[in-house]
């Protein structure tokens, strides 16, 4: 019987079935997390085979110690994951440490967290990257927009979703960013303005590196321009991933050497020629996230493909392959209001109309509502037609 480590299991709140699909494998699945073992959903306390509360999951000597209780009480561990951005390097010293050799370690993170040495890894597979120059001072950033016109985007090098990224428009925008980032102890990149919409390649990848099981998404919406300007939030899971998404993704599994995951990797897809990037409709490079994408997306991803994303992680975990199978594809919606917008269509009046298509209605944790919006309603849909119809009733103000 395998023993895996969960880190977090109870955040984001739809984790808990990566535990219930590990548990029906046959794993034994000890949870770390910093929230009271009462407060867990009972769906999660019944995945669990044990679960250790820590303080704080910042505390790394904490987790360090349950891990080793851990150790002591079941022997070896198999797996150590979280499939949180957040942690992925917590994630990873916890295995260098513990010589858990089922994931990425130390050594392995600035390649797939640092935004600058990422590029290395896309040329490698011929995907071009956007010219960048690692923020510096007035005159050195001055001579990169020289070099690449304005708008240009900058963002920390290691970051986290769309988190302190702007967009610098003019000379009194860059003045105005380098004053105010000069107490941060961060590292940021600046790279030029890609006219672009984010396509994704998600896949879960086998230990040969295979995809056993693959899809994308379309987010026609700039998340930076979402959390800057607290707009609507809106994304969708493709009906059927396009060949040339495929192909990129695939070739970024191979570059990055990645083995055993779940993967979401974020390409541009230009919406106009750009001169040393390419034509119009070509898929460029933008970021690789070597876990889930965020949110509600898993879930997403088993509407739009009759599937079970969490089963297929764990089976990959389990077996090296998946179990299950996908039924009949469709574009699954995510629509994210934001509070305080006086929309045409009232809560009740959407709900009642799209009774047949909605399959998720919640509320966002506050911790995601700036990328995601407030409140938020998942749809699936076998047409474009109908989806485009969909995002219009969701997001027409009056």
């Amino acid at each position: 019987m395998k023993n895996v480590v969960f880190l977090s299991p109870n955040f984001p709140t739809n984790y808990w079935q990566f535990c219930r699909e590990l548990k029906n494998n046959g794993m034994n699945v000890l949870g770390i997390g910093d929230a009271p073992y009462e407060g867990l959903m009972e769906e999660l306390k019944d995945s669990l085979t044990e679960y250790y509360k820590v303080d704080s999951l910042e505390d790394y000597e904490a987790v360090y110690r349950a891990v080793g209780y851990f150790i002591f009480k079941y022997g070896r561990i198999d797996w150590l994951e979280s499939n949180n951005e957040y942690w992925l390097e917590r994630d990873a010293r916890l295995r260098t440490d513990f010589h858990i050799t089922s994931g990425f370690q130390v050594e392995d993170m600035p390649r797939i967290k640092y935004k600058s040495k990422m590029k290395e890894f896309y040329r490698k597979v011929g995907i071009p990257t956007a010219r960048y120059h690692m923020v510096d001072d007035l005159k050195g950033c001055r001579a990169f927009v020289k070099e690449v016109g304005w708008p240009v985007v900058v963002k920390p090098d290691n970051g986290v979703g769309a988190s302190h990224t702007y967009k610098l428009s003019s000379d009194k925008d860059l003045k105005d960013f380098l004053t105010n980032k000069r107490e941060e102890r961060v590292s940021y990149i600046m790279e030029e303005f890609i006219h672009a919409e984010v396509n994704s390649y998600d896949a879960i990848i086998d230990s040969r590196g295979e995809p056993i099981f693959e899809t994308g998404n379309v987010t026609p919406m700039s998340i930076m321009d979402i959390v800057n300007e607290e707009d609507n939030s809106i994304y969708y899971i493709v009906k059927d991933l396009p060949e040339d998404t495929r192909k990129a993704g695939r070739a970024t599994v191979k570059s990055f050497g990645v083995k055993s995951r779940f993967v979401h990797f974020e390409f541009f897809r230009l919406t106009q020629d750009q001169k040393g990037m390419g034509k119009k409709g070509d898929v460029v490079a933008l970021e690789v996230n070597m876990r889930p994408c965020g949110g509600f997306t898993p879930d997403m991803m088993n509407f739009a493909n009759a599937t079970n994303v969490y089963k297929i992680w764990a089976d990959m975990i389990a077996f090296d392959h998946s179990t299950i199978g996908q039924g009949e594809h469709a574009y699954c919606a995510y629509a994210g209001r934001r509070d305080g917008k006086r929309f045409a269509l009232s809560h009740e009046e959407l709900i009642g109309k799209y009774a047949e298509q909605l399959r998720m209605v919640d509320r966002i944790p506050d911790v995601l509502a700036d990328a995601m919006g407030n409140q938020m309603y998942v749809a699936v849909f076998p047409t474009k037609k109908e989806l485009n119809k969909f995002y219009s009733d969701v997001l027409k103000c009056k």
